[in-house]
């Protein structure tokens, strides 16, 4: 798609995907022409807000109306499955929010749809395009530290993340299939496709349904060894939220992230240190700005490869494989054992 403008739909205007309508708004070259939501008074919100022409409550109204050359879909996980596969019908590209779907059927058959239709589907997997992750992807393919042999990747916190996301408190699963996912698939960039996957569980707060303390070891084929380990109910002060802290080794030095979002790189001796913290934009707001400014680095990623008619890293395809890792974790916290994720 080389046109000149890409009109744009998002089905879904709730908590997190005011960020999807901020940011497609900032995007050059994209114009927002629908939203939909089954709330009308958040539909309605969301269209006046972005001036949007188009307003839905019902998303197979919106495709038979409106004029898409691509689809956001901002919902949550149990309805990707049914959007996917109309955008799907209508030959429509397709991004879907994380996490894919509540099962790996789903996801098989959310990739399979897309693909029968010939049309790119994206999973919004955004912390691969958070600046710092980036920062220190980029050290890591420099060399600098040479092929990492180990690493721990952390994200604990006791923000209240149930506040603007009630329904979370009764997920049967919460922080691996919730926020683990983020982790997990920065730990594919990081060190490559995994082997085995062992994982502990504990539920802390009261009143939730399912975990919200996982702490996971993987071993990935290429040797090396990385701890995930992520937490909702972490009394710590100053609180990192939403900082995803990390420590990375490789036989020349080491590579870390510390709170603040100071990069820490030992190379041959060397150690040097850098700010890599995210601005403010007009939009965004502390302390959700990392987070925040990583929705636009993902859609401006899409937008990028849909006009170069290039494959985005995050694909259906490759969501699965970080997706597998999810579902080895809980077998493996069920079974009590290493698991080796599903092919």
């Amino acid at each position: 798609m080389t046109q000149a403008r890409l009109r744009a739909g998002v089905i879904g205007c709730g908590f997190f995907a005011q960020n999807h309508l901020h940011a497609w708004a900032t995007i050059p070259g994209v114009d927002l022409v629908a939203v939909c939501d089954r709330d009308p008074a958040r539909a309605q919100a969301a269209a006046a807000a972005f001036n949007v022409p188009g307003c839905y409550t019902d998303a197979a109204a919106m495709f038979a109306e409106a004029k898409l050359d691509f689809v956001d879909i901002a919902t949550t996980m149990p309805t990707h499955r049914a959007l996917v596969e109309l955008a799907a019908s209508h030959k429509i590209p397709t991004v879907v929010q994380k996490p894919f779907a509540p099962s790996w059927e789903d996801c098989i058959a959310m990739v399979g749809a897309c693909k029968a239709a010939g049309v790119p589907l994206m999973v919004h997997e955004n912390f691969r395009f958070q600046a710092p992750l980036m920062a220190v992807r980029k050290v890591i393919e420099s060399g600098a530290i040479g092929t990492p042999h180990f690493g721990r990747l952390t994200f604990r916190t006791g923000y209240d993340v149930f506040a603007n996301q009630p329904y979370l408190a009764k997920e049967e699963q919460l922080i691996i299939l919730d926020l683990g996912i983020h982790v997990l698939d920065m730990a594919r960039v990081y060190f490559g496709e995994v082997e085995t996957v062992y994982c502990q569980t504990q539920q802390i707060r009261p009143g939730i349904r399912a975990e919200d303390m996982a702490t996971m070891l993987l071993r990935h084929r290429s040797g090396a060894t990385c701890i995930v380990d992520v937490s909702y109910s972490s009394k710590i002060d100053p609180d990192p939220f939403p900082q995803t802290l990390l420590e990375i080794e490789g036989p020349r030095g080491s590579v870390r992230m510390l709170r603040g979002l100071r990069m820490v790189v030992t190379s041959d001796g060397v150690t040097t240190e850098s700010d890599v913290s995210t601005p403010l934009l007009p939009w965004t707001s502390q302390p959700w700005h990392t987070a925040q400014e990583s929705v636009l680095n993902t859609q401006q990623h899409w937008v990028d490869c849909l006009r170069q008619g290039i494959a985005p890293q995050t694909t259906g395809e490759d969501n699965l494989r970080t997706y597998a890792l999810v579902t080895a974790a809980y077998r493996s916290q069920a079974e009590r054992r290493a698991v080796a994720p599903q092919a």
